[in-house]
């Protein structure tokens, strides 16, 4: 089975002469012979430039979560942009967004941005603005956007980087960041208490924030093993720490209060974007008004041309009243615990030892291992190869995961019945395919 890519490829090499590598983000960048150039989205599909046509659960790394070019979303950003797309002065779409985020998630106030890197970068610096601290704790593998500050021991590093699980090393995930940036981070292995335990004891003091994503979005959506998060919590009230949730994956995917509401725990800041707006840019940062006060002049800095813009806020407002008012997360577990039990189901048949993880919304499934890993290290002892393998052999049958397992398979609404049957017949050929070449 082999695509016709004629096309696809000629436009990548057109994107080679004027964009490095042809992409805008290195995640889309698969090599020279892999990577796609996609020319439009409905629904569950997407198409490249030869009309060749996909099941999508890349989602554009999640943001899509009713579906791509959603109706009636399209056409509340079209109505609202007649009127401009932007103003140095606030609009009443923010005000209904802001509003509809405090509803929802429980946050007292709320501030505008456009993409998880920007504010988590903000975030960081209001937990420091309110403690007068300067370090932070996060957790390998975990990835919090593209700022300096971040980008140590996320999934792209190998773990035999990390040396030893009680004295972690800061592997930093790109040139260009200055060296005594790495002074101010502290990374540790998602779920293990008692190291948590002991480093905040020992360093509370210097502690402005604890940054967790609350399931390991980038290392096939690991949960937090039970009473991890809620000791996180209790040892930021404890120490006066600020406990910062990065949402940006989790927000308004796996409950319509995001992870707070589905494990039970409440942070001090949360971040929010991808899935807020069903692709369009929009993020936000929420918080109790105590912290978030901390915001303004001659206090903490927080500022953005195009934070708030229309066609994002008009986008945000579309997709929340569509995520209150309809089952919109409820549909989504129900297809993706189908497909999920399917999946397992046929890799069980296959005598292929794996486990499933994540949840419906935002899944995975690490191949050569049985038992379930609880952190990133434990993530690493699976087998990346097969798993690529059979990623690249759904791609040939119009099934699209990302080809590295540590992206999580991500659903919206428009993956119906059909749609998870379709994908789970292409998903035994491709096994057999798979144990055939191995």
């Amino acid at each position: 089975m082999t695509r016709d890519l004629t096309q696809t490829r000629a436009s990548f090499q057109k994107a080679k002469q004027f964009i490095p590598h042809g992409v805008n983000s290195n995640f889309r960048y698969w090599g020279d012979e892999d990577t796609l150039v996609v020319m439009r989205g409905e629904g569950a599909h997407i198409w490249d430039m030869d009309e060749n046509r996909y099941i999508d659960y890349r989602l554009a790394f999640g943001p899509v979560i009713l579906g791509h070019a959603y109706p009636q979303v399209v056409k509340r950003v079209a109505t609202a942009i007649q009127d401009s797309t932007l103003f140095a002065w606030t609009t009443p779409v923010e005000i209904q967004v802001a509003e509809q985020l405090v509803r929802m998630t429980g946050v007292d106030k709320v501030r505008l941005g456009n993409t998880g890197t920007e504010v988590t970068m903000h975030a960081l610096r209001v937990a420091r603005g309110y403690t007068g601290r300067e370090r932070f704790i996060k957790f390998e593998g975990q990835y919090h956007g593209m700022h300096d500050y971040v980008l140590f021991s996320t999934a792209g590093v190998p773990a035999s980087a990390l040396g030893s699980r009680r004295n972690p090393i800061n592997v930093q995930s790109s040139s260009g960041i200055p060296e005594g940036i790495r002074q101010y981070v502290i990374n540790l292995p998602f779920n293990d208490l008692e190291i948590l335990e002991e480093t905040v004891e020992a360093r509370w003091h210097e502690l402005a924030a604890i940054f967790v994503e609350p399931m390991l979005g980038n290392a096939a959506g690991i949960l937090p093993q039970p009473g991890w998060l809620e000791k996180v919590r209790e040892l930021c009230t404890k120490y006066g720490i600020i406990l910062i949730f990065d949402e940006v994956k989790t927000g308004f995917r796996i409950a319509n209060g995001g992870a707070q509401e589905y494990f039970g725990v409440r942070a001090d800041l949360v971040t929010y974007a991808k899935a807020m707006g069903n692709g369009f840019p929009i993020a936000a940062i929420g918080g109790k008004e105590e912290v978030m006060s901390v915001i303004g002049y001659g206090s903490v800095a927080h500022g953005g041309t195009y934070s708030g813009n229309v066609a994002g806020a008009a986008a945000a407002n579309a997709t929340l009243e569509i995520l209150e008012t309809q089952p919109i997360i409820e549909t989504i577990f129900e297809n993706g615990q189908k497909l999920m039990g399917g999946i397992d189901e046929i890799l069980t048949r296959a005598g292929i030892p794996h486990c499933m993880t994540g949840l419906p919304p935002m899944f995975s499934f690490i191949l050569g291992v049985e038992e379930e890993p609880t952190d990133f290290r434990a993530y690493c002892a699976g087998d990346g190869a097969l798993y690529e393998r059979l990623a690249m052999a759904l791609i040939e049958r119009g099934i699209m995961p990302d080809s590295d397992g540590r992206e999580p398979w991500f659903l919206c609404y428009s993956h119906s019945e059909p749609v998870i049957a379709e994908t789970l017949t292409a998903f035994e050929e491709a096994v057999r395919e798979v144990k055939r070449q191995t």
